[in-house]
């Protein structure tokens, strides 16, 4: 990335700095992290959720919601936010399990996933736009449209992203012709095609492909 200087550099600290309000808001509380998901619209592939702990002066600049950055960018912050979190986590649900239980009780479970792999429960979640079940109530807090207003929220946001579109590359290999790597899952008019042509992958969410193709 370009390495900001002057006006731009204040800009963007000013930025971020703005971003930090709901993080100054409930540090004296203790611990406080955010939580964000990827890949709830996808017809193929799991969903992803991460959570990130920031220590209170880490500073990393561009840091926003993951769907306002280019691939380059995120894969940057995604080694940058791991390097200087002082903690985070990462859960994954396949799509057999979305099919089972449906794609907001598996984007729970992969969020509760995420949060059991920090080597101590967080004091307050900073959550976008969700209350989990299973984790206290008194310690949520509902951001809508969180992974921009939130450096937390954001950071999760790129690492739950960075990761899914990792494995759907992987996929990718395993699945050819739906193009995976560059759909990352979702509906296309290319995999759309493939899914018509080929028929459903073990990947597939049987639950979200009932309009596009008919299983014997």
């Amino acid at each position: 990335m370009r390495k900001l200087t002057g006006e731009k550099l204040e800009a963007e600290l000013a930025r971020l700095e703005g971003m930090r309000a709901y993080e100054h808001q409930y540090e004296s509380a203790g611990i406080v992290c955010g939580i964000d998901e990827a890949g709830r619209g996808p017809l193929a592939g799991p969903v992803v959720a991460a959570v990130a702990v920031l220590p209170k002066d880490c500073t990393i600049l561009r840091l926003n919601d993951s769907k306002k950055l280019s691939e380059k960018c995120r894969e940057e912050l995604f080694l940058e936010i791991k390097e200087k979190a002082a903690a985070y986590g990462i859960g994954i649900v396949s799509p057999e399990m979305i099919d089972s239980i449906n794609i907001l009780q598996a984007t729970y479970e992969a969020m509760r996933q995420a949060v059991a792999q920090l080597p101590q429960e967080p004091d307050i979640f900073l959550n976008d736009a969700v209350i989990i079940p299973g984790i206290s109530e008194e310690k949520q807090i509902k951001i809508i449209k969180g992974d921009a207003k939130s450096v937390s929220i954001a950071a999760a946001s790129i690492v739950a992203k960075v990761t899914r579109d990792r494995m759907m590359e992987q996929y990718e290999e395993v699945f050819p012709g739906y193009g995976f790597a560059r759909n990352k899952g979702y509906g296309s008019k290319e995999h759309i095609e493939a899914l018509q042509t080929m028929g459903p992958t073990a990947i597939h969410r049987r639950s979200f492909i009932g309009h596009f193709v008919k299983e014997g």
